[in-house]
């Protein structure tokens, strides 16, 4: 007489399986994608503005993650006082940019910096300099805000109220310029 083979119950497999599948679906991270904030500026179908060369400060980065400014090679640590003293010209010199006077609530009539900082870099540079630049540039503008905050105020730009925060901006703009990646050579 032939043995019968007895038969393995399965009925469960289906919900242990299911069971997994919640558990690392509910246990995995998901890696939430990080980067720069910016403001676009809004497209138009006029030509941009006249902008005279005394007033852009003209950062470059080649392939070697090498750091130029108005042409000569400067060191990452130095990008930051260059940029500050560009945005404040405070002894209005004739090679770094003009000021306009413009009526800003609450401090009147003031002068205000006509300068824009453009940033090129090439295509090879890597990230992580690009970020480094980037990172100098807005704290150059960060810190010029601050010593104005703290000169009008006796507070520092963040401290201070948002419709006194937006004063200052408007009291010491600190516009950077980015250009798309192109080839600079290295």
């Amino acid at each position: 007489m032939a043995r019968k083979l007895a038969e393995v119950n399965a009925s469960s497999v289906a919900d242990i399986a299911f069971l997994l599948l919640i558990f690392f679906l509910v246990a995995t991270t998901m890696d939430v994608d990080s980067g720069l904030y910016r403001k676009l500026s809004p497209t138009s179908d006029q030509p941009p503005p006249e902008i005279k060369e005394r007033n852009v400060l003209v950062v470059l980065v080649n392939s070697n993650d090498q750091l130029m400014v108005e042409g000569e090679e400067v060191q990452l640590s130095s990008l930051r006082s260059k940029a500050k003293d560009f945005l404040q010209n405070k002894h209005n010199k004739e090679n770094l940019p003009e000021k306009r006077i413009d009526n800003v609530d609450p401090f009147g009539n003031i002068e205000v910096t006509k300068g824009i900082i453009s940033l090129k870099n090439d295509r090879a540079t890597s990230y992580e300099m690009f970020i480094s630049v980037m990172n100098e540039l807005i704290a150059a503008g960060n810190e010029v805000k601050d010593e104005f905050s703290m000169d009008h105020f006796g507070k520092k730009y963040k401290e201070l109220p948002n419709h006194l925060q937006q004063a200052v901006k408007q009291a010491v703009p600190a516009v950077i310029s980015e250009s798309e990646p192109m080839h600079i050579g290295g």
